[in-house]
């Protein structure tokens, strides 16, 4: 059975929704929940939502919670005992798989760095958001908030990166890869995009080129690379829009519907929409390039995105993903495509 640690302070809700998450999965899942805070806390909303007797679920006391709103280094120095670092070293010690937290995605990743410890070939993690699109596939775009400055090599690690986790976890068997970019052309863009367009194209993956932002949800890329400050933007965006839409349309239905069953068909076709392009689907980002398994959470998820969270850690855990990605990078090291003679460092 895989063994998930969640920290059970990390989201807007905590630790109802953690909680609501955590027996969601120990029910359908085949996986062993570690919920790590507050022993206390955590115990009497266990109880409250009837999960007290799931032998699934074990309770890791961890007093500290690094706040959203917390200045992070002196929070990550200070707070020893915080839900991430003692989550964190549940995994490196081998006493857990993989690690789900909806908290301070800053101090998600510096911790991870510092406990888990990045993967030898990869000079910089990066967050991989999974994106729905009209094709019905699932686009993964990377990096989404890790880097926020790269450099083309980065660029390049992190398409390989991608294009592991596409075979792997998306079943995708020859995924095609893009770079974000101003325009189709390979000259267009800046010097980061210009030169990682270059290592791109001669690293053996299937390169499909530049790729505009009006591109990304027609679904015809599977993976899609850029920096972390541009992905950040893309993804906000992409969060915020959903919500102006579906009140849009819902204002717009209702107010055409004929009939109370024309209103009624009306929400319910809403509501399946939410449910195919709203955040829960996936549950989170897969943090690429760390020794072992770690999602980060959107902090107003639900339980229904929690689970989906422990699900998506525990198919990294069985696949092996950092282990995958460890192996791939030695191999393209030593053909010298993981940094080609004369790129960029």
């Amino acid at each position: 059975m895989t063994r998930i640690v969640l920290d059970a302070m990390g989201g807007d809700h905590a630790p109802r929704s953690e909680v609501e998450g955590a027996i969601r999965a120990v029910r359908q899942l085949d996986v062993e929940v570690l919920l790590v805070g507050p022993r206390d806390r955590v115990r009497a909303e266990l109880e409250r939502q009837g999960g007290a007797e799931e032998r699934a679920i074990r309770l890791i006391d961890a007093p500290e919670v690094i706040a959203m709103d917390e200045p992070l280094f002196q929070a990550i120095r200070r707070k020893h005992n915080s839900t991430i670092r003692v989550g964190m070293r549940l995994v490196r010690e081998g006493l857990a798989d993989g690690f789900v937290s909806a908290g301070n995605t800053g101090a998600i990743m510096a911790i991870a760095k510092m406990v888990i410890k990045p993967l030898g070939r990869i000079d910089r993690p990066a967050l991989a958001a999974v994106l729905p699109t009209l094709s019905g596939r699932w686009t993964i775009l990377l990096d989404v908030g890790a880097n926020a400055e790269c450099k083309p090599v980065h660029l390049l690690q992190f398409a390989l990166m991608g294009d592991i986790f596409a075979r792997t976890i998306m079943g995708v068997e020859s995924p095609s890869v893009g770079l974000i970019s101003i325009g189709e052309e390979q000259l267009k863009g800046n010097e980061l995009t210009r030169e990682a367009y270059r290592l791109l194209k001669k690293s053996g993956l299937r390169f499909v080129g530049n790729v505009e932002g009006q591109e990304i949800y027609r679904g015809c890329v599977d993976v899609i690379v850029c920096d972390g400050f541009t992905g950040n933007v893309i993804l906000k965006v992409s969060e915020g829009l959903p919500p102006f839409l579906f009140k849009v349309l819902e204002e717009e239905l209702l107010s055409h519907a004929q009939t109370e069953m024309g209103a009624l068909l009306s929400r319910s076709a809403l509501e399946n929409i939410k449910r195919r392009f709203g955040y829960e689907a996936f549950g989170g980002a897969p943090l690429l390039g760390v020794k072992n398994v770690v999602v980060i959470s959107h902090g107003r998820s639900t339980g229904r995105a929690i689970q989906n969270a422990i699900r998506v850690a525990a198919e990294l855990c069985q696949k092996q993903v950092p282990s995958r990605i460890e192996r791939e990078m030695e191999k393209l090291d030593q053909k010298s495509i993981l940094l080609p003679e004369g790129a960029p460092s």
